[in-house]
């Protein structure tokens, strides 16, 4: 799809990759909406590249809703709706030791925000025949994610729901892209732009949204910005043991070169 002209909103666009996003859709000549939690950076965003400021809590379906309105009442039917927040909390120990309101909000993030945007946007794209939904997941939706089973568990959820909607409305028109990056140097994982200087396995935001970009472009259901990713779920899917033989691995790695698991150097690993 081609992205100029068309009503773009992006969710936690303030920050990270979809601040970066949002940077390319607006020079690429989207009409942008920037629904984030923080009002105040998103607004900062707008005021740079142009476009439209939202408050938006992704874990609340009256907030998704109302974006939906605001946008559709001032730019018209939403064209392209990117379900971009995240976070990431990690664990305290043992795979289950996050507590049930980490549980709950990676559940709420990470989902439910999807079934939200789904519900308010879908109808309209139905009845025009046309729409794209674009939802951010992660690497470890495909594989895991070391020391953060709450964030691994609703990755797999996110890609599944993703799955569901390309199967049951791409032949009402409805496009549906799946985001899978691995290592991406932001705030969620602690880390700047900058950090990805010469580092292969960690892309900047940028190179992460221009990765996505092409993907939306070629309208592609798995958007992998790091190519790699797909051997690894090929040799999961070969060899399950194998895989999950190299993943304890990796952690035992992790331990052992910084002490502790930290989500900030596991791009140093691969």
């Amino acid at each position: 799809m081609d992205v100029n002209g068309k009503t773009v909103v992006v969710t936690g666009g303030a920050s990270g990759i979809g601040a970066a996003l949002s940077r390319q859709m607006a020079r690429a000549g989207a009409k942008l909406v920037i629904a984030d939690l923080e009002l105040n950076p998103a607004q900062a965003l707008v005021d740079e590249i142009g476009g439209l400021a939202l408050e938006c809590d992704v874990t609340k379906e009256a907030d998704i809703q109302r974006v939906v309105a605001e946008v559709e009442a001032q730019l018209g039917p939403i064209d392209i709706f990117v379900s971009n927040a995240g976070l990431a909390r990690g664990q305290p120990g043992n795979a289950a030791s996050a507590p049930n309101e980490d549980w709950q909000l990676n559940w709420d993030v990470h989902v439910m925000s999807h079934v939200y945007a789904a519900r308010a946007v879908l109808p309209s794209m139905i009845a025009r025949g046309d729409g794209y939904l674009v939802q951010m997941a992660s690497a470890a939706g495909l594989l895991n994610q070391i020391a953060d089973a709450a964030y691994s568990a609703t990755k797999h959820a996110a890609v599944s729901f993703a799955e569901s909607l390309f199967i049951t409305h791409r032949g009402d028109g409805v496009k549906v892209s799946v985001i899978c990056p691995q290592y991406v140097a932001t705030p969620i994982i602690g880390l700047k732009a900058e950090d990805a200087d010469g580092q292969g396995s960690l892309l900047s935001p940028d190179q992460a949204a221009t990765a996505i970009m092409q993907g939306i472009a070629d309208e592609r259901f798995l958007i992998l910005t790091h190519p790699v990713v797909k051997d690894y779920v090929q040799l999961r899917a070969a060899d399950h043991e194998r895989f999950l033989g190299g993943m304890r691995a990796l952690r035992a790695k992790a331990v052992d070169e910084h002490g502790q698991i930290r989500p900030e150097s596991f791009h140093k690993l691969v």
